[in-house]
């Protein structure tokens, strides 16, 4: 009788959609499906966390009704969020101010004056792009607004505690006439816009510490030879992301200069543009992409990171314009998350893609049910790092946080390539496989098994296989009478009986529920060889 065989699988590599079945069994960690998990930075697959409303139970939509969320950030201590026409600030998501008004004191104004102006008249907005600048007496900065439909609006609050007890600063800038602009960025003591009607291969930069005005000394303007589709300060230079090329300005405060990076790639989206690692990564016709400046001064090397997934980026940039797309990063995650949504669809069908940096380089995987049209990220009063989103039904969301997506359920999927165990022509039964899981909760994961590439002649098991009741291991002072296990392991071992046989299988690890997040860190195969088919 032939031995039980063990084959080890440790989950590393992330999705990849781009490799054939031969490749793949190089790689057996990677994953071909890997839906709501993320790649951890300790390595591992983590069912990815939740959202909920900000504010919770007594959520408010800004505009009072289901108006598509634009833009999102927090400020201050609080969250700002445009929608429809206007600009909405709320502290605790339950009540929002609108914040666009008219004729505001150049000194301020206390919130009953404030409240008190009309409302700024302002058309339809575009998709929001903001920039804070952090005046050295601001206690919040000041945040400038650009949506590509109205002139640049800013917005100051000073004081603390009550937020009728601030005092308030706002007002449109003008660029240039009445025009309107798109992009914003602070560089260098500037605010740098971009995207301004019948100027679109242009950028416009203010006076030095000076972002309201444009006329003022250090102010200026310079024309390229493509249209700009997003500006990003990074280090000593702001990088300008064109339809077909980038460049990057240097010496904005002396002598500007236009310097080429290449004429050769473009930007498909500036809402893609983000920093993360050091580099900034950014959406191009040809999958996700980094610029990163080696030590030779005033080279810059561009890099394809993606390409694990570049079917997938195929698609998307095929249909480039059927999508809102927005990005945000999560900095203690080192993680870059972008997010494709066509509001004509059902939410549970909106996709989003997850890159994770680790050592190696990015290890991605995907999102289905976050339905975002806008995200934002910023630090709060204390330092901690908060991230938020909002959608076309009108509220704003604490993005990454909790175990449903706002009460709903969270579809998760890993998916194993096909393994022959290095004999494809040999039939193999299999025993049992152990998964190595960490569970944050009280969590059951069911495990699904297909034979020979789920051939239907093959006989298939009927039903999935439990992993069973999963607990948390005990932290001391913490544990769950009845539920926590006293002195748990971090990563137990779940033994799992299964059965069936062919010349290769699969495995998926699934869930469909609101319990917490787990990570899969391994599989442990044990089969029977049993002749040659």
């Amino acid at each position: 009788m032939a031995r039980s065989q063990p084959y080890t699988v440790a989950c590393d590599g992330g999705l990849v959609t781009a490799s054939n079945q031969i490749d793949l069994l190089k790689t057996p960690g990677v994953a071909t499906e890997l839906k709501n998990f993320e790649v951890s930075i300790e390595g591992g697959y983590r069912r990815i966390n939740g959202f909920s409303k900000f504010g919770g139970g007594s959520s408010a939509q800004p505009t009072g009704g289901a108006t598509n969320i634009l833009g999102v950030i927090p400020y201050g201590d609080g969250v700002v969020a445009c929608a429809g026409t206007g600009i909405f600030f709320s502290q605790d998501g339950t009540s929002w101010t609108n914040i666009s008004r008219s004729s505001v004191s150049g000194s301020g104004d206390n919130h009953t004056a404030f409240t008190g102006r009309s409302t700024l008249t302002r058309t339809s907005q575009g998709q929001i792009n903001f920039a804070i600048f952090e005046g050295a007496t601001f206690d919040y900065g000041l945040l400038i607004i650009c949506d590509g439909a109205n002139k640049p609006y800013f917005f100051r609050m000073e004081g603390t505690g009550s937020f009728t007890d601030r005092t308030f600063f706002a007002g449109e800038i003008t660029v240039t006439g009445t025009k309107f602009a798109t992009h914003a960025a602070i560089h260098d003591k500037h605010l740098v816009v971009a995207g301004v009607e019948d100027n679109l291969n242009s950028i416009f930069y203010s006076g030095t510490l000076d972002p309201t005005d444009f006329t003022s000394t250090g102010s200026g303007s310079i024309t390229l030879e493509d249209q700009v589709v997003g500006i990003k300060s990074f280090r000593d230079e702001l990088f300008i992301f064109c339809e077909n090329s980038i460049f990057k300005l240097q010496n904005i405060n002396s002598t500007p200069v236009i310097v080429p990076v290449t004429k050769n790639i473009g930007c498909l989206s500036g809402q893609s543009i983000q920093e993360i690692g050091g580099d900034l990564i950014f959406l191009a016709p040809d999958g996700f992409r980094t610029v990163a400046g080696t030590a030779r001064i005033g080279d810059v090397e561009l890099g394809t990171v993606s390409k694990a997934i570049q079917p997938l980026l195929t698609t998307l940039a095929e249909n480039i314009n059927t999508f809102t797309i927005t990005s945000l990063v999560l900095r203690d995650k080192s993680q870059y998350r972008l997010f494709y949504t066509d509001t004509t669809t059902p939410s549970t069908l909106q996709r989003g893609i997850i890159g994770t940096l680790r050592p190696n380089g990015f290890q991605w995987s995907e999102t289905r049910g976050i339905s975002a049209t806008a995200t934002g990220s910023g630090f709060n009063q204390n330092g901690v790092e908060e991230y938020y989103h909002g959608d076309a039904s009108g509220y704003v969301y604490v993005h990454d946080s909790g175990n449903d997506f706002d009460g709903s359920n969270i579809l998760a999927r890993y998916a194993t390539p096909d393994y022959d165990y290095g004999d494809f022509g040999t039939l193999k039964t299999l025993h049992y496989v152990r998964v190595s899981v960490a569970a944050e909760g009280v969590v059951t994961p069911e495990l699904q098994i297909k034979y020979d590439y789920g051939n239907t002649s093959v006989p298939q098991p009927a039903s999935n296989f439990s992993f069973g009741t999963i607990n948390p291991p005990a932290e001391f002072g913490e544990a769950v009478f009845g539920t926590s296990v006293f002195d748990g392991t971090a990563n137990p071992l779940i033994r799992i009986p299964v059965q069936g046989s062919g010349t290769s299988n699969n495995f998926t690890v699934l869930t469909e529920d609101t319990k917490a997040p787990y990570k899969i860190n391994g599989l442990y195969i044990d089969f029977i060889p049993s002749g040659r088919r």
